[in-house]
């Protein structure tokens, strides 16, 4: 598996072209998201119950960085998910792990009969099956960002998928996970395909993150029509101290 690491696929001329997707969380804060922004200087983040990714600019500075640690509090481990430029030398990486970004590239978009629409009522279920399958953060107000869908057998939500970051014309799909009694049944399939109709219906544009050591996965999201973009990294620093 190659990874695609410029913001364009096909297009030579396009490797060097800014591109919504290459800052999502900054261009989701200042856009349609910008009512959940917190702000200090330059960063943005969401609030810590809806999503722990933070914002900062292409190009942070000493000054960003500052802001950055204030903004967190004193010693706070810092979530940098899709930052992939220099950590400065006064913080220290607790966490990285190497991600890839898709998108849509011909899904066959589809509404699911069997989906139900997730609300606030259903978060605690939600929190339970997340807690069950790891898909990756899904906190108390996520449920907030977009639209969540889920299946439900003997009235137990047993596979759900949603929408997170929301750059102007784009709309990630996240949260996509099965309880391990109904895999294999193609359920996050058709609730992929239900939460991109959706997104589709409003003109824009479903894309995805996901582990680069989640070849299953990937090859899964490749087969229903979404293509590889990017490499990107989710990372985690803190100051270092004294």
């Amino acid at each position: 598996m190659s990874l695609i690491t410029g913001p364009g696929v096909g297009d030579p001329a396009a490797d060097d072209a800014p591109h919504v997707l290459d800052n999502p969380a900054l261009a989701s804060l200042t856009g349609p998201h910008a009512h959940f922004a917190e702000r200090r200087g330059r960063v943005l983040r969401y609030p810590v119950d809806v999503s722990p990714w933070l914002a900062l600019p292409d190009e942070p500075d000493a000054r960003d960085w500052a802001d950055v640690a204030e903004l967190a509090g004193p010693g706070a481990e810092i979530p940098l998910a899709g930052y992939c430029g220099e950590v400065p030398d006064a913080w220290e990486i607790t966490f990285r792990v190497d991600g890839v970004q898709l998108v849509d590239d011909g899904l066959a978009a589809a509404p699911d009969a069997e989906a139900v629409r997730l609300g606030p009522a259903d978060v605690p279920e939600m929190l339970d099956l997340v807690a069950r399958t790891r898909p990756g953060p899904f906190l108390p107000r996520t449920v907030e960002l977009g639209t969540y869908l889920g299946i439900r057998r003997g009235g137990a939500l047993v596979a759900m998928a949603g929408e997170r970051l929301h750059p102007p014309g784009w709309t990630e799909i996240s949260a996509v996970c099965t309880d391990p009694a109904v895999r294999g049944e193609g359920l996050a399939t058709r609730l992929i395909r239900a939460v991109a109709h959706g997104i589709r219906e409003r003109g824009e544009t479903p894309f995805l993150h996901t582990s680069a050591r989640s070849t299953g996965a990937i090859r899964l999201y490749e087969s229903l029509g979404f293509r590889l973009r990017r490499s990107t990294a989710f990372l985690a620093a803190r100051p270092r101290r004294g």
